[in-house]
């Protein structure tokens, strides 16, 4: 092993470095010599060094745009390729990353803390992760929360999903307000140039992909589950089931199906292939049409599905449910700028004049202008004017376009009445 060393010498006058005035110069000089050593392998490498107490840059984001972001990875390595989109909640982070409605996107948080209270195995939406990844500003290094189980990026890591951080959450935001969501690729391997990752992230596309199929079930399942009283808004229905569901599984969350649960629903949740005559062989009191991910227009086979049950019994669509009720009374569909994703929306309801403050997470929206005669538009998007919700009484049929169980994201929307549109009382949400 050899030794190598730098000598740094250093002349100083202590007349001059210490007064407030100094005088003129003089001789009288002080050297002062450090020696520094350091011993080296065969190969010239420093050995009996530390790690860096800092985490340096390891992982790009280069968004179709041509601009690349270099960030700090945590979860999951490799590369992967997704819709960049931006969520404006303050919390839930965990219920967003096991949204179904997240397949194939990058889900940027607008709130730069994310990670202080880690995770829990009570608020999972689903039997997974769905997400391409996660893009934040900021992780935070300890966890401090009663229900806390581990931390985000053990969590993540063992899902193999991958996450970015200290990246300028904000520039990015602002980019895809102003051009759209954009397809980006999320890359930690450094043998990948960045011209390749452009490369990927230009030749992929969203569009015209059928996600739903790939977070479906695989068959047909009672749920059993119940809401916990700590969360349960309704005391009267409870354990009561009175009222049998068959609830078309195209990304659902758990939590719609406690809160039907919690108000004396029997649910039958079924893939979304399922088809309509063993539905109504079933002589349901009511179907629900799950949210989900991506274009509407990709999945055909479910609008033939609500084709096939509409007027035979009531109906109600939530989200990527309400898209294809729309379709399937004719209307037609168009993808937004940059969608709708967060728990701060405010949506009015046409009938009764209230302002609801939303959970949403969509990019697709029914046009309202496209809608037969007969189809009244119930609730309106107050940000930007967009159809949030549809009913077409002569055929008992509701949707809204927004998630009213809430999860994550306030309970505006949950009333506890209203839910399908029958002259029972079946109720769950406005």
């Amino acid at each position: 092993m050899s030794i190598k060393a730098m000598d740094f010498s250093l002349r100083i006058n202590p007349s001059i470095c210490f007064t407030q005035n100094p005088p003129k110069p003089s001789s009288k000089l002080r050297f002062l010599t450090v020696r520094c050593s350091l011993p080296l392998t065969s190969d010239d490498a420093a050995t009996g060094l530390a790690e860096r107490p800092w985490k340096v840059a390891d992982a790009r984001l280069v968004l179709e745009d041509g601009s690349i972001w270099k960030a700090k990875s945590f979860g999951a390595s490799g590369t992967q390729v997704g819709e960049v989109v931006f969520n404006t909640s303050l919390t839930g982070y965990q219920e967003i990353l096991t949204d179904p409605s997240y397949a194939g996107q990058f889900v940027l948080m607008t709130n730069p803390h994310i990670g202080n209270t880690g995770v829990n195995f009570d608020d999972e939406e689903s039997r997974q992760c769905f997400l391409a990844g996660l893009v934040i500003r900021s992780l935070s290094i300890t966890t401090s929360n009663w229900r806390c189980a581990e931390t985000l990026g053990d969590y993540l890591a063992e899902r193999n999903i991958m996450g970015i951080y200290d990246v300028d959450t904000r520039a990015i935001t602002r980019r895809l307000r102003q051009d759209g969501s954009l397809i980006g690729v999320l890359s930690t391997e450094q043998s990948r140039s960045d011209e390749e990752l452009l490369e990927m992230s230009r030749s992929w596309d969203i569009v015209g992909i059928d996600l739903i199929s790939g977070v479906t079930c695989n068959a047909s399942y009672e749920w059993v589950d119940k809401t916990k009283l700590d969360w349960d808004f309704n005391s009267n229905g409870r354990d009561q089931e009175t009222y049998r569901v068959v609830a078309y599984d195209f990304g659902i969350k758990h939590n719609i199906l406690r809160r039907l649960a919690s108000y004396g629903c029997k649910i039958t949740v079924v893939p979304s292939t399922w088809p309509a005559a063993e539905t109504l062989k079933v002589k349901p009191d009511g179907v629900l049409f799950s949210n989900g991910p991506g274009d509407p227009s990709a999945v055909p086979y479910a609008v033939e599905t609500v084709k096939e049950i509409l007027g035979k019994v009531p109906v109600f669509g939530i989200c990527m449910g309400h898209q294809l009720l729309g379709q399937a009374l004719g209307g037609k569909t168009f993808k937004m700028k940059f969608g709708h994703h967060g728990g701060n929306h405010p949506v009015c309801n046409l009938r009764n004049g209230r302002v609801e403050i939303s959970a949403q997470n969509h990019n697709y929206a029914v046009d309202p202008a496209s809608l037969p005669e007969g189809v009244e538009v119930t609730h309106v998007n107050l940000n930007d004017g967009s159809c949030a919700g549809l009913a077409y009484p002569a055929l008992n049929v509701m949707s809204l376009q927004y998630h009213p169980e809430a999860s994550p994201g306030p309970h505006d929307s949950d009333c506890g009445k209203n839910f399908f549109p029958t002259s029972l009382d079946f109720c769950l949400f406005t």
